[in-house]
């Protein structure tokens, strides 16, 4: 099987398909969790599935698989593949979907080849993994590895006001397996790398070691309209000048650190919102990012400092909620250094990597040993129309992702 490839016209034949599925009036890709576009495109992944003459099962929580397995290897547990067809808004079309078609090819190409598992293989298409309609993102895989409970998660109430057990229904993915039903032997998921390092680097693999540990919070800070004009600036309580403060603070101590800390503001409101009014409220997120955990904490500590010397000098109270963490995880040494042994026996560089988003493996990595395959993304542009990885790279990691699923359904 040493030369054995994916059929790499198939392959993108079917990235563009379903990047052409679930686009709005002004041509933009909205394929958000549970919605109609979401069903379009979980449809034509199916009707792919069954044409693989894959077993196809969907549990609870909307969570799509593609398993392939026969009398021979039945009893053992699988080698799972996958990642998410969920968009953001105005996405491009590789992010998540790139992982799952791949992995629908790799065991496509090994069926057709006459290989013949030691073990199941399955494809996993994970629901709601952006977290844009429904939060906790990575939900769907956070609750087949038992993170939080199905009937919380199908209670989530999204942006729009809809809930998700009810839009799963709705669509006609709200499956009767439990999460978790198929218990993986391994997790690997295939990736292009939304970030600027192997293109800049001229590398044309990355091994992911370690993801970073997420904490986002929503902030809100109360302080007192009253007119633009008439207030002196120190007799005013400033929630839009005290937000700006919080922001400033963020962006000067990720810039400073010696650590791979990012931290993000990426949402703001004002009330009321008028340009004649000082701000009497200031509600805003914070996404705090590092691949340690006692530097994430720190930062998280920094934060709440800051905001505890604001509601005390600045006139304001604040207010601060939880609305994700997940620690940073440690993926599986040994099939990290299997993607490497396999990227050098095709003659492609390989560096070991740190992945700065979240993904579905560090939601798998709770049960099972995972690891991810990154490909270069262009300019490092991802959640973007503009988001392009090259043919012949998407290909490239196709290929590493066959060799290294074949590898772990031989033992």
């Amino acid at each position: 099987m040493s030369n054995l490839t994916i059929n790499a016209d198939r392959l993108l034949r079917r990235i563009d398909e379903l990047g052409s599925i679930g686009r709005d009036a002004q041509g933009r890709l909205v394929r958000v969790a549970a919605s109609d576009m979401d069903r379009l495109g979980r449809d034509r992944l199916v009707g792919w599935l069954h044409e693989a003459g894959l077993e196809v099962a969907v549990d609870r929580i909307g969570n799509i698989f593609g398993i392939w397995q026969d009398d021979a290897n039945a009893g053992q547990l699988p080698v799972m593949l996958g990642s998410h067809i969920d968009t953001v808004i105005d996405a491009g079309i590789y992010d998540g979907c790139y992982g799952v078609l791949s992995a629908l090819e790799a065991i496509e190409s090994l069926k057709e080849a006459g290989f013949a598992p030691a073990r199941p293989l399955a494809v996993a298409a994970f629901t709601n993994e952006e977290g844009v309609r429904y939060s906790p993102d990575m939900m769907g895989s956070l609750v087949f590895a038992g993170g939080i409970g199905v009937d919380e998660a199908l209670a989530a109430v999204g942006t729009d006001g809809s809930v998700l057990g009810k839009e799963l229904e709705r669509i006609g993915y709200a499956g009767r397996h439990q999460p978790g039903f198929l218990k993986p032997q391994s997790y690997v998921e295939l990736h292009v790398e939304q970030g600027p390092v192997l293109e800049r680097e001229g590398i044309a693999i990355g091994a992911v070691e370690n993801l970073q540990g997420i904490s986002w919070q929503r902030i809100t800070i109360e302080g007192q309209a009253n007119h633009a004009g008439t207030t002196p600036m120190s007799m005013r309580r400033d929630a839009g000048v005290a937000a700006a403060r919080v922001i400033g603070f963020l962006a000067d101590r990720a810039g400073a650190s010696p650590t791979p800390t990012v931290a993000t503001v990426g949402t703001i409101a004002f009330e009321p919102n008028a340009i004649n009014v000082i701000p009497s409220r200031a509600t805003f997120t914070v996404d705090l990012r590092d691949p340690d955990e006692t530097h994430l904490r720190e930062e998280e500590a920094a934060l709440a400092a800051l905001l505890d010397d604001l509601a005390a000098g600045a006139g304001v109270t604040v207010q601060a909620e939880s609305l994700a963490r997940f620690e940073p995880v440690t993926l599986d040494a040994g099939i990290v250094s299997l993607i490497e042994e396999i990227a050098g026996a095709a003659g492609l560089s390989c560096r070991r990597i740190t992945s700065g988003a979240g993904h579905d493996a560090q939601m798998i990595a709770r049960i099972a040993p995972s690891a991810m395959i990154f490909v270069p993304s262009r300019g490092g542009i991802s959640h973007n129309p503009a988001e392009f990885t090259a043919a012949g790279e998407l290909v490239a990691g196709a290929n590493i992702l066959l060799g290294v699923a074949a590898r772990l359904a031989a033992d």
